[in-house]
């Protein structure tokens, strides 16, 4: 499948979008934003399709879509974006907490340390970033497969080409996200960052 999950994504976000988180999160700075909202995507896309690597993980994935992220979130941006959109109590697409503890589980903590070190925004900013966007793509991947009609395979071929594609794997950010959802990793991907440097995130949000 040639179809990329990120250019979907870009293809429905708005122009202001870097200027809409910056605001939800204090004021941060435009490019620091940037970088974490790229580095945000960049591994929540690399651990759903992880976890979709095997059959019943992918069918936990298809099956949470099919019930609560059909992409009606994507109708009311502007107000999820801006804050006035809050998470119900039941309401399962706008909780960013519930839907990072189920993409990422005991990895959220070291990925939000992972890409506030990257970008340098604090571990709170990061942390409410993250419960911002995750819905977001969870709402895009619930659309990308209903409008294409993806079976479980598709849509770990949809997750899979994403995360191995060649934009994906231009990012020099890709392997320390590999390495991070890496169960049998060291843990040590953190301690890698600052041989990193600043300028690997933020294509995905750069101004347009």
């Amino acid at each position: 499948m040639n179809l990329n999950l990120m250019d979907v994504l870009q293809g429905q976000l708005p122009d202001d979008l870097v200027d809409q988180l910056s605001s939800q999160i204090g004021g941060a700075d435009r490019q620091q934003t940037a970088m974490a909202a790229s580095g945000i995507m960049t591994t929540l896309v690399s651990a759903l399709a992880r976890n979709a690597s095997n059959e019943q993980g992918a069918a936990a994935i298809a099956g949470a879509l099919d019930r609560d992220h059909d992409g009606s979130i994507l109708n009311n941006l502007a107000g999820l974006l801006g804050g006035q959109t809050q998470a119900q109590e039941g309401n399962r697409a706008l909780n960013g907490a519930g839907i990072l503890q189920h993409i990422l589980g005991d990895r959220q903590n070291p990925a939000a340390d992972m890409i506030s070190q990257m970008s340098g925004l604090n571990s709170n900013q990061t942390g409410n970033m993250m419960q911002i966007l995750a819905p977001l793509v969870m709402g895009m991947l619930g659309k990308t497969k209903r409008e294409q009609g993806l079976d479980i395979g598709g849509l770990a071929s949809l997750l899979s080409g994403t995360a191995n594609s060649r934009q994906a794997q231009s990012n020099p950010a890709s392997s320390l996200v590999t390495r991070l959802l890496d169960k049998d990793g060291d843990g040590s991907a953190v301690d890698d960052i600052a041989r990193i440097g600043m300028n690997v995130l933020g294509n995905l949000f750069k101004k347009k």
